[in-house]
């Protein structure tokens, strides 16, 4: 399984006084603009991708899903709107009579875009070509599941989605047939976005357990897991791919968590530890990160110690599926000094030394 280097790991709660982030739920990436776009209820925040500045989007309103095509914002708000990214006004307001909760949504970068009724358990497709005569039509009658967070497949020309509650399945939608078949079961609970990278590696975020998934392009094995400090109930993620960034934003406290990858980095060190259990930058930086392998189910903690030997911060305390895992060290409050990094899965154990300067 391919490693990745985390190279970033922000927390914005709000900068400035009129712009705060209130009620996210979903985020995108502009990349004409270089700037993510935040659906924050009655408004909609920008946020710049590199001196992280928030301002208000026009006069735009987003509740839930949001995706960027062909130089345009579309949104669920009250309706299905259009925003101009240039001008940031309103060019496309759609209202799809008969829907209940719309709430994810996916484009194929063309013309079509694709939005979840998270209520009535299905799947209306959007023709966008004139936004002045936008159509919607109901492409799946029943999900038999409660979708969730949507994303194109461009490879194999078919959607995939995540579903609510416990357990739940990811599945796929047929557009030649608009068939819906189970793609793969999970243990997640809660899932509720989804996106894919350059690879087509696909990120999923769940409520139960609080965490990011990703797993391969085909959905085989075991997925990976990455967990970070803040992480809080993630909703509608989007992965950035012209600057290889995951944009997670956390509905639990209003805060947006970025993840930035850069391939590729082993931090097996030791061919003898059960858990390949390492650490990537050290001394630790914002950059800095633990991983380690867990191969069977497990009760799991992962703690940090001081020099005497006390508890100064727990990483990780609860049971873990197999699978591999990488926990973010940015956000935890240490002052400079010697730390032990102490893993433990099941009946063993395993620590690393780590400096922080």
């Amino acid at each position: 399984m391919k490693n990745y280097l985390l190279l970033v790991l922000l927390l914005l709660p709000f900068v400035g006084i009129s712009q705060s982030l209130q009620n996210i739920e979903s985020v995108e990436y502009d990349h004409e603009n270089s700037r993510f776009l935040v659906s924050n209820s009655s408004s909609i925040i920008a946020i710049d991708s590199e001196n992280q500045e928030l301002s208000f989007f026009g006069d735009g309103e987003a509740g839930y899903g949001m995706e960027v095509m062909n130089s345009t914002l579309f949104v669920i708000g009250d309706g299905i709107k259009g925003y101009d990214l240039t001008t940031e006004e309103e060019v496309m307001s759609l209202n799809i009579s008969g829907s209940g909760f719309l709430n994810g949504m996916a484009s194929d970068g063309v013309s079509r875009l694709w939005v979840t009724d998270f209520s009535n358990q299905r799947i209306y497709e959007i023709d966008a070509t004139d936004p002045n005569n936008p159509t919607s039509e109901m492409v799946v009658a029943n999900t038999g599941s409660t979708p969730n967070g949507i994303v194109y497949d461009e490879t194999n020309d078919r959607l995939i989605f995540v579903n609510w509650g416990g357990s739940a399945d990811i599945k796929t939608v047929n557009l030649d047939t608009y068939s819906v078949a189970t793609l793969t079961g999970t243990s997640l609970g809660n899932c509720d976005g989804i996106d894919n990278d350059n690879d087509d590696n696909y990120f999923v975020s769940s409520w139960s357990p609080l965490r990011i998934s990703r797993f391969d392009p085909d959905f085989s094995g075991t997925p990976e897991t990455i967990e970070a400090p803040g992480i809080s109930n993630p909703a509608d993620i989007c992965y950035a791919k012209e600057i290889d960034t995951l944009a997670i934003p956390n509905s639990g406290n209003n805060t947006v968590t970025f993840i930035g990858f850069e391939n590729p980095l082993s931090v097996r060190d030791n061919q003898d530890n059960p858990f390949h259990f390492g650490i990537v930058g050290n001394p630790v930086t914002i950059q800095s990160y633990l991983q380690f392998t867990a191969t069977a189910n497990s009760r799991v903690t992962l703690s940090i110690l001081d020099e005497t030997g006390k508890t100064v911060a727990t990483l990780i305390d609860g049971s873990r599926s197999p699978g591999e895992y990488k926990v973010l060290l940015n956000g935890i409050d240490l002052a400079s000094g010697i730390y032990l990094a102490q893993l433990r899965v099941g009946d063993m154990a395993a620590a690393k030394k780590i400096l922080v300067p």
